[in-house]
């Protein structure tokens, strides 16, 4: 049967199975999904510490928050795109973007004390950064140069996000996320 000829339900259960057999695998589209739900996410995440952060950190805060809702949209939408270029599944749905996201959420966070708030967008960044790494291995993998120039330039957006984050709570980049083995030093 061709695409043409499958009915809307087959066209869409013949996507949920090759979506489904992809993160298994895994490929690089199955990975940048979950970088697209962790996008979707964030945006949001983003938006709940903008509008209740309070106390000496705000108003900084908030201006970085603005800037990043406006990058990770950007990049959101572009991603989107580069999947579709690449003859990927993008996701589509909350329950989608829901299901791939690898970041938590809850309500209750926005009663957190501001730096506490931060230090959870900073580590969310560097969770990014995890699933983007792997998505541009699989990429390289899969010969895909221009899917993985686009996570390299996205990593390095991460990278200022969390340095400027950091910077906000008196931090260096990497402070209390690269793990230490103290086990090693005698």
């Amino acid at each position: 049967m061709t695409t043409t000829t499958m009915t809307i339900a087959d066209r869409y259960a013949a996507e949920q199975a090759q979506t489904e057999h992809d993160h298994h695998v895994p490929t690089a589209g199955a990975m940048t999904n979950h970088i697209l739900a962790n996008l979707h996410i964030s945006i949001v995440k983003f938006h709940q510490v903008r509008w209740s952060v309070k106390g000496p950190l705000a108003l900084s805060v908030r201006q970085l928050l603005s800037d990043y809702i406006a990058t990770y949209r950007t990049q959101f939408d572009a991603l989107g795109e580069r999947l579709l270029d690449e003859g990927e599944i993008v996701s589509t749905t909350t329950k989608e973007f829901h299901d791939y996201n690898m970041l938590q959420e809850s309500g209750d966070k926005k009663y957190l004390a501001a730096a506490d708030q931060v230090g959870d967008l900073i580590h969310d960044a560097d969770t990014h950064n995890l699933f983007i790494d792997r998505a541009i291995k699989l990429a390289d993998k899969e010969e895909r140069p221009a899917l993985a120039s686009f996570l390299i330039n996205l990593r390095g957006i991460n990278n200022h996000i969390i340095r400027e984050l950091q910077a906000v709570l008196g931090n260096d980049a990497r402070d209390g996320l690269d793990e230490e083995d103290d086990d090693d030093e005698d």
